[in-house]
């Protein structure tokens, strides 16, 4: 191929993973020409769907599917997407072809005053559109109240700094270094002020797919699957094809309350997972190791009474 057509959302942290794509290329195809084409999904449109109440979100794909149907009809070649976003089938026809090295997948605590998660005053307030999220944090401190929050990250900020009665606000430590912010020293330096940046990952288990970009194509078009398994990172591939065999198995989409972090030591896949049922029951956990990231998975899905 001489060039190549990539899709995206148009949003400032999708725009910088197109960016990572594009340079990934650059350097493994040098003269590779590379087209971007931005798209509006619903998930942009609709802004007062929420994302912890599932079956408000509309379900599978809600920022997806605009990009898998250009997928399908021809107009782009690859669809970039926060691996995190995809639910856990394929459209028929379409596949996760290749991913590129995945960044730290740790959540952070983003607050006003520096303070852990286990520091925050009884009752405080904190900010957060992930269902994920929102089940562990209750889960680790029942006292703690959950407020939807959605938009960008200037956005939600904004909304933090504006209202003195929230605490804090989740976010994904990779999301925020992709668009530029240095963390260094747990501080985060924005338009909006200077706020403090605990990590979550002693905390919390990151979603399915968290800090990876998928690079996603149609079967049938082995000229694309050829470029882009040029910038494939093996490692990260085998830990989501095994976060993502779980996610098949669960039968959920990327809305559903399961944390999962997945390590590789000495060819052996280590996948740890936490699945929350009904409000008001415990979680259930489970560890596991295998060789492969389907066997792995299914060891998981097992424990978790599957």
């Amino acid at each position: 191929m001489k060039s190549i057509i990539l899709g995206t959302r148009g949003s400032a942290l999708a725009l910088a993973q197109v960016d990572l794509t594009e340079k990934a290329l650059a350097a493994a195809i040098p003269g590779l020409v590379v087209e971007r084409r931005v798209f509006v999904t619903r998930g942009d449109q609709k802004l007062d769907l929420s994302l912890i109440r599932a079956n408000e979100a509309g379900g599978k794909g809600l920022f997806t599917k605009e990009l898998e149907d250009a997928l399908l009809n021809g107009a782009i070649d690859v669809a970039v997407h926060s691996l995190k976003d995809l639910p856990g089938h394929n459209p028929p026809g379409l596949e996760v072809t290749a991913v590129l090295e995945r960044a730290p997948t740790a959540d952070l605590l983003i607050t006003k005053t520096p303070q852990t998660l286990r520091e925050l005053p009884p009752g405080a307030l904190v900010g957060t559109s992930s269902v994920r999220r929102a089940r562990q944090v209750q889960w680790l401190r029942p006292d703690l109240r959950i407020e939807e929050w959605r938009g960008n990250v200037q956005t939600r900020l904004r909304k933090l700094t504006e209202r003195a009665e929230v605490a804090g606000i989740i976010l994904a430590q990779a999301g925020l270094e992709r668009l530029g912010h240095d963390l260094r020293g747990g501080q985060l330096e924005t338009e909006q002020g200077r706020f403090f940046a605990a990590s979550l990952a002693g905390d919390l288990l990151p979603a399915i797919g968290q800090g990876a970009i998928a690079l996603q194509s149609r079967a049938n078009r082995p000229e694309v699957t050829a470029v882009l398994q040029k910038i494939d990172h093996r490692e990260t591939h085998l830990a989501i094809r095994a976060e993502r065999e779980l996610q098949r198995l669960l039968a959920g989409d990327c809305a559903l309350p399961v944390g999962v972090r997945t390590n590789l030591a000495n060819d052996r896949i280590q996948m740890r997972a936490i699945l929350f049922g009904p409000e008001g029951t415990s979680p259930k956990e489970a560890e596991a190791e295998a060789p492969t990231p389907e066997a792995v998975a299914a060891e998981v899905f097992a424990q978790l009474g599957g």
